[in-house]
């Protein structure tokens, strides 16, 4: 296998506590074991012009983390070995740096996403790609990674992978939810 034992057992392993979880008993929304729980709120994002909603449970980066828990809280895990996830097990989602102001964990327009559940390269295991609007250019709101893919063609963004692996399982999606 290209990929190792080591990513196939670290996928396995997040994806079976992924499900422990949605097989876990039903509790009432706030309460869990007598105690208050912060519920994660879902945030928006774009997947081919349509809106979806998802979380960030758990994000390879501290400083990531740290500020996906200021956006939108409650607390996103630090796990350090998601970084280690092969490519070819990943998915894409594009994060604004500048550019339209909006709802991102920047400040500026909402992710943009490769993939939701049902395609056949979903993977809640995302791949962060930084986007930023080169200067001069009048940015615009891009609602697919094929608008993104046209910029970067026309010299209009810039696209950088800082090695961040953030876990953002997608809840709704055009025609489908969980």
């Amino acid at each position: 296998m290209r990929h190792g034992a080591f990513g196939t057992v670290l996928v396995v392993a997040v994806f079976t506590a992924y499900a422990a979880s949605l097989a876990a008993p039903s509790v009432p929304a706030g309460q869990m074991g007598g105690m208050t729980q912060n519920m994660t709120p879902p945030v928006k994002g774009l997947y081919n012009g349509r809106e979806v909603q998802f979380i960030h449970t758990e994000a390879s980066d501290p400083q990531v983390a740290a500020m996906l828990t200021r956006m939108m809280g409650p607390k996103v895990v630090v796990v350090l070995s998601l970084a280690k996830v092969p490519a070819d097990l990943l998915a894409d989602v594009y994060v604004f740096t500048n550019g339209v102001k909006g709802n991102g964990p920047f400040g500026f327009q909402v992710d943009v996403f490769d993939s939701v559940p049902g395609d056949a390269r979903y993977t809640p295991l995302r791949s962060v790609t930084l986007v930023t609007w080169k200067d001069g250019v009048l940015p615009r709101v891009q609602r697919s990674v094929e608008e993104i893919r046209i910029a970067v063609g026309k010299g209009e963004v810039t696209v950088r992978r800082p090695g961040v692996v953030v876990n953002m399982p997608i809840l709704v999606w055009p025609g489908g939810q969980r």
